[in-house]
C-alpha cells in the first residue's frame, strides 16, 4: 500500500538524468520488477491458450487491457460469454484500488495530454510502488513514463511467449502463480526499508489488512484501502494539530 499521507522526510536522491539517459535509468529502475512480470505473463498466456482462446487474445488482453489480476478473471468471463454488465462490474470492483493511487501518484510531473493519458492507463501496482518511493521524488515525467512503458512491455512479452508456448506448458503447473505474491512481498519490504524509520505507516497498513480480512474477507482489498486511507488522513490531521500547538 502507498505511503502517501504520512509525514514526509528529506530526500537525498541523485539528480534526475536528462534526455535519453532517462530511458536508460528507467530501464534499470524497472528491471527487477519487470523480470517478475515474465513468469506471471507466461502463466497468463499459457492459461489463455489452454482455456480454448486464440493465442492473440493473450496479446490483446495484455496490450490493451493491462489490468493484472482482472485479465486472469477475464479469461473465464470470455469463455463463458458473460454479459458485458458483469464484465464491467468485475473490472470496477477489481481495479477500484486505483482510485486511491491517484492520491500520491506523481501524474502532475508528466507533460502533455497523451503522456498523461498513457500514465493513467499504465498505472499498475508495481509502477505506483516504484514512482512513489523516496528515491523517485526527483523523477521527471519522462522517466516515469519510460518506467511504465518498460513494465508494460515486460507484461506483453511474457503473455505473448506464454501464449505461443502454451501447448508445451503443462496444464496446472504450480509455482508460476506465486510470482505475483513474491513480487508484492519484495515491493512491500522495499517500501518499509525506504520509509526512513517510519514504522507507524507499515503498522497501519498491516492492521488495516488484518481487520479487513477478519470483518470483510469478501471485499478485503477495498476495505483495507479504505481503512488504511482513513488511518493516514487521521494521522495527518493529528500531526498538523500538534504542529500548530507547538
Amino acid at each position: 500500500m502507498a505511503i502517501s499521507l504520512a509525514p514526509e522526510s528529506e530526500s537525498h536522491s541523485a539528480p534526475e538524468p536528462e534526455g535519453g539517459r532517462a530511458a536508460l535509468a528507467a530501464l534499470k529502475d524497472s528491471a527487477s520488477v519487470g523480470l517478475g512480470f515474465l513468469p506471471l505473463g507466461l502463466a497468463f498466456g499459457a492459461l489463455v491458450v489452454q482455456s480454448g482462446l486464440a493465442w492473440w487474445c493473450a496479446v490483446l488482453f495484455a496490450g490493451l487491457i493491462y489490468a493484472g489480476s482482472f485479465e486472469f478473471l477475464l479469461i473465464g468471463l470470455v469463455v463463458t460469454a458473460a454479459p458485458l454488465a458483469t464484465v464491467g462490474l468485475t473490472a470496477f470492483l477489481v481495479n477500484i484500488r486505483h482510485v486511491f493511487y491517484t492520491l500520491s501518484f506523481p501524474l502532475d510531473r508528466i507533460r502533455g495530454t497523451l503522456g498523461r493519458a498513457y500514465g493513467t492507463f499504465a498505472l499498475s501496482d508495481e509502477a505506483f510502488a516504484l514512482a512513489t518511493a523516496r528515491g523517485a521524488r526527483s523523477w521527471s515525467g519522462r522517466r516515469i513514463l519510460w518506467t511504465q512503458g518498460y513494465l508494460h512491455l515486460y507484461w506483453v512479452t511474457g503473455a505473448t511467449l506464454g501464449a505461443l508456448l502454451g501447448s508445451v506448458v503443462p496444464a496446472g503447473l504450480h509455482g508460476l502463480d506465486f510470482a505475483l505474491t513474491a513480487l508484492f512481498a519484495v515491493l512491500a519490504v522495499d517500501a518499509i526499508r525506504d520509509s526512513a524509520g517510519d514504522k507507524v505507516t507499515p503498522g497501519l497498513a498491516l492492521a488495516s489488512a488484518l481487520v479487513a480480512k477478519v470483518l470483510f474477507p469478501g471485499e478485503l482489498l477495498l476495505t483495507a484501502f479504505v481503512l488504511f486511507t482513513t488511518a493516514l488522513m487521521a494521522r495527518r490531521l493529528l500531526t498538523a494539530r500538534k504542529e500548530r500547538r507547538a
